[in-house]
């Protein structure tokens, strides 16, 4: 019982920490935002699409789905458009005006549209869940499979409320906000650099 639950855990935590399109937009609305609880909306949606994709990696559909050539390309190519346009967004915002910035680059429904894109149309992402996870859940059976999977998804849960609060404080020590500026400007170069990588994917197909 003990093993499934550490198997997910560990393996989850070992995919969700190197730094990716997911975590910045999610560091960077907990810094962003004037309050914390304005960032729950993006912690929301980026583990409820992990969780989405956990569970239909778990239970095999995404392998049917991924199955077909076409789909994958209209994935990486939309994947890559929306990836060009959220970094032009990121490079342009300004951290010194932090609750107007806010408002009219990230309001309500921008936060949990851009989050759910960043999870659901990040290509790195979908392969990296289905490739490893639901590879690795295939040896688990019955009672403990939903345990590996429990794991899997309480990682994501804990990362990105921890990941939120780690950009909230970070905001407030920077009253300057030249760090934010600095971030936002790393933040739209790893965009950028994922959108080249994904165009370069599409076109070497």
């Amino acid at each position: 019982m003990l093993e499934p639950f550490f198997h997910g855990f560990i393996l989850a935590l070992g995919l969700i920490l190197p730094l990716g399109v997911q975590n910045v937009f999610v560091f960077n609305q907990g810094a962003l935002q004037p309050r914390f609880v304005q960032a729950l909306p993006v912690i929301l949606t980026a583990s409820l699409c992990d969780t989405l994709l956990i569970l239909v990696s778990v239970l095999g559909v995404s392998f049917l789905i991924l199955g077909s050539f076409w789909i994958k390309m209209i994935l990486i190519g939309a994947g890559c458009i929306f990836l060009l346009y959220m970094g032009w967004i990121t490079w342009n915002s300004k951290p010194s005006n932090v609750s107007e910035e806010s408002r009219n680059k990230f309001s309500l429904k921008k936060q949990v549209v851009f989050a759910a894109s960043v999870s659901l149309l990040n290509p790195h992402a979908i392969m990296d869940t289905v490739g490893v996870i639901g590879t690795s859940s295939i040896r688990y059976q019955g009672e403990d499979k939903v345990i590996f999977a429990f794991a899997c998804i309480l990682v994501s849960w804990l990362w990105f409320f921890g990941l939120s609060l780690m950009g909230r404080l970070t905001g407030k020590l920077d009253q300057s906000g030249n760090f934010l500026l600095v971030l936002n400007k790393l933040s739209a170069l790893v965009m950028w650099g994922a959108a080249v990588f994904l165009l370069y994917t599409l076109v070497s197909k």
